[in-house]
């Protein structure tokens, strides 16, 4: 029998609800990283109870019991999501070449770290890659015949990258103040979501919305990248409740059930991309599409000769 390989070095982004942070830290506890990253943003001051709800999170991820190296990057006050995140991921970057992420409310399934320990390695010098994602949104209605498959969608529910990646990363996309006034956007993105990137770059560029997220897409798509998505769903949300930064809101994605990834993986021959699942996506949880040939006339200046 083949000996696992060690897993990649795993980043734990937490906040305030100890709860889910515990449910979640067992399953990093299960995978036992050589390396683990802790960041954690501060309280808000206008909230009574939250300095001591952050402690009572914090507490939770100092129960390391396994041969660890673990870093910490904590803040005293309170940052906001955008700031907190990006400025922690940065601090991770400057001392590891990859990583595996999750959020405190993203319950991983136990092949979700090997799935991305394998993929780091095996992508780690292919410049087309930009992410590796654990979700997978299309609920078994995309017939896929290797484990993982290639979107142009990063998903960040549980995600994976390297630095080589996230060094072009820009909090402020500052470059898209020029790339506006061209059709630079026309080329990456399907015409029926041209009007959603145009108004969420926009409010990103001129500081209107506490997101990091919207910028790692744009990063990625800048660089012509591409993610890899598992053939099943490795993540669950658990985190759509009224305490919560975000997710609020009832959710179809909310709490999707967990569906292991079988070893040895199964590599797909080529980068194409996969249209289906992209228009899944595409129709359900970013807007309305109207051409499949669309997608492939993208992918084609995405990734030439797929």
């Amino acid at each position: 029998m083949t000996e696992a390989k060690p897993i990649a070095p795993v980043v734990f982004i937490i906040f305030n609800r100890p709860d889910l942070t515990e449910i979640v830290f067992k399953e990093i506890a299960r995978a036992r990283p050589g390396k683990l990253f802790l960041i954690a943003d501060g309280p808000r001051a206008d909230r009574a109870d939250e300095a001591e709800r952050c402690a009572q999170t914090r507490h939770v991820v100092e129960k390391v019991d396994w041969d660890c190296q673990v870093f910490r990057n904590y803040s005293d006050t309170n940052m906001s999501s955008r700031d907190r995140i990006s400025s922690g991921l940065d601090w991770v970057f400057a001392h590891t070449d990859r990583a595996i992420i999750i959020e405190d409310d993203c319950l991983p399934d136990p092949s979700f770290f090997p799935y991305c320990t394998e993929l780091l390695e095996k992508y780690e010098h292919d410049e087309r890659i930009g992410s590796i994602n654990g979700s997978n949104f299309t609920h078994d209605r995309v017939a896929i015949d290797n484990s993982y498959f290639f979107s142009r969608y990063p998903l960040i529910w549980g995600w994976a990258t390297w630095r080589r990646v996230w060094q072009n990363y820009d909090l402020s996309i500052s470059r898209w103040g020029t790339l506006r006034e061209t059709d630079w956007l026309r080329t990456v993105a399907y015409p029926d979501e041209f009007g959603h990137w145009t108004k969420a770059f926009n409010r990103v560029f001129e500081g209107g919305l506490d997101a990091w997220d919207y910028q790692f897409t744009f990063s990625q798509w800048l660089q012509r990248q591409v993610s890899i998505q598992p053939r099943s769903n490795l993540i669950s949300n658990l985190g759509f409740r009224p305490d919560a930064t975000h997710t609020v809101d009832a959710s179809t994605v909310a709490g999707l059930p967990l569906e292991g990834l079988n070893f040895p993986l199964r590599h797909p021959a080529d980068r194409a991309i996969n249209f289906s699942a992209d228009e899944i996506y595409l129709r359900e949880h970013c807007f309305r599409r109207k051409k499949e040939n669309g997608l492939k006339r993208l992918a084609r200046k995405i990734l030439p000769g797929t």
